[in-house]
């Protein structure tokens, strides 16, 4: 996520490929592609964790992205996929995604896919306030305007205290916080360290860390279904990664943000062909404010630069 930081992709304007009508539909046609792969990680993991334990799943989907991303690049990369400068960032990024996944195909237990959907969409909206707590950049009254509008989305689809509040949205919720703080570390390695090797370490990495959790809980998938999904689940990570990274190379965030937020459509379809689940008006409301909360803060930086 799945969510979008619209200026962590600020750098890429430097390597565009090209700057036409070409270049922009193959990176949107990319851009949607991995929307769809993101999806699907979802969706399957909220399957599996119904018949395996979470940690195992959670192994599962890093270690089968892991064999997928060595099947399809090393042919053409070599060794090339393997090279990193930042070698404790790579760890540190490795453990913040093996955090998130493992918070989010928990909280998936429980939750419907439009509602972990909604609450990961603030994630554009919680990058904006780290970046004024923790790299001191100015907020002004627009951002504010669209940070507080944002929360207020997410309490909708929240909702403290009423009777359709349950714990496990507060794993979303660290999810998501964890989330944005990734995205402002893939923004800074992002000038040293290849897509191909930040996707790859970090998935090889978050496998040998929940390894020791998932391994004595083992238990054998079923049939031959179960291991499809598992593939499924693995592929689509490792294709979703690997479309976001290339996707920027063709157009700019301001032509490839509006894109990335339709993921709630397919969170939602998923969620209704597969489990028979379909979102209230609230967690409908509070998406709607979260994406508009979302656009709007990557129009107010289009528009600045």
């Amino acid at each position: 996520m799945r969510g979008f930081d619209a200026r962590a992709t600020h750098f890429v304007s430097i390597v565009l490929k090209t700057d036409s009508a070409r270049s922009r539909r193959i990176g949107i046609g990319l851009i949607v592609l991995a929307t769809i792969c993101f999806s699907v990680i979802d969706a399957s993991a909220k399957w599996l964790v119904q018949h395996l334990p979470v940690a195992e799943v959670v192994w599962l989907r890093f270690t089968t992205h892991v064999l997928w991303m060595l099947l399809l690049l090393a042919p053409r990369k070599g060794f090339a996929i393997l090279r990193m400068r930042s070698p404790r960032q790579q760890g540190l990024r490795a453990l913040m995604l093996v955090a998130m996944t493992a918070l989010n195909f928990w909280a998936l237990q429980y939750l419907q896919l439009a509602e972990t959907g909604a609450i990961q969409f603030s994630v554009p909206v919680l990058i904006a306030l780290m970046s004024a707590w923790l790299l001191g950049e100015q907020l002004d009254r627009r951002r504010w305007v669209a940070i507080i509008a944002g929360f207020v989305g997410v309490l909708l689809v929240i909702r403290p205290g009423s009777a359709a509040f349950h714990p496990a949205i507060l794993l979303s919720v660290i999810n998501a916080l964890l989330y944005a703080a990734f995205n402002m570390l893939t923004r800074r390695m992002a000038a040293t360290e290849t897509a191909e090797s930040m996707q790859l370490i970090s998935a090889f990495g978050a496998a040998l860390l929940i390894a020791p959790f998932a391994l004595p809980l083992w238990v054998w998938p079923q049939d031959a279904v179960t291991w499809a999904v598992v593939a499924l689940c693995g592929l689509a990570g490792g294709i979703g990664h690997q479309c976001v990274a290339s996707a920027h190379r063709y157009a700019s965030a301001a032509v490839l943000g509006p894109f990335i937020y339709q993921q709630i459509i397919y969170m939602v379809l998923w969620g209704w062909l597969l489990f028979g689940q379909l979102p209230d008006a609230f967690v409908v409301s509070g998406a709607v404010v979260v994406v508009g909360s979302g656009l709007y803060l990557l129009w107010i930086e289009m528009k600045r630069d």
